[in-house]
């Protein structure tokens, strides 16, 4: 069975809750997420240093959007500060994941690990402070 879908003739929908986060240097956020974890580069809107909007995919389906803290009027009615978020991320190869994390110099808040709920899990916090967790829990089927 494929990650993107729940059987093979049922495709996921496309993803609807996008994690959202504010930094203070975003272009060094977006290098540090794609090199250490793998996401994927997919729109960056920017002017210089100053990123409007970045979106980065994860290969297995959904994805964050980020961008610069700073002065954005009604943009930051809603944003948190830099380095405040927690995002929880699927992969099916937490050991791999932690290698190239760990190459790439990510700061290990916890290595790879079983929880009591079946889940092989790890975490980390990245160069603005925000916690990223990576594990196998897919979460519970939707119901109905």
């Amino acid at each position: 069975m494929s990650e993107a879908t729940d059987e093979a003739t049922n495709p996921a929908p496309a993803p609807t809750v996008w994690p959202t986060l504010r930094c203070t240097d975003a272009r060094a956020a977006i290098a540090f997420l794609v090199t250490a974890f793998g996401f994927e580069e997919t729109a960056v809107f920017a002017d210089g240093d100053q990123v409007f909007h970045a979106q980065l995919t994860w290969p297995a389906g959904g994805g964050v959007m980020l961008g610069s803290a700073g002065d954005r009027g009604a943009d930051d009615d809603w944003s948190r500060p830099p380095g405040t978020a927690g995002v929880y991320v699927v992969t099916d190869d937490v050991d791999a994941l932690h290698a190239r994390a760990t190459a790439a110099g990510a700061k290990t808040l916890y290595g790879p690990r079983e929880t009591d709920y079946g889940s092989r899990e790890v975490a980390y916090a990245d160069p603005e402070g925000n916690f990223w967790s990576f594990g196998t829990y897919r979460g519970e089927p939707r119901r109905g």
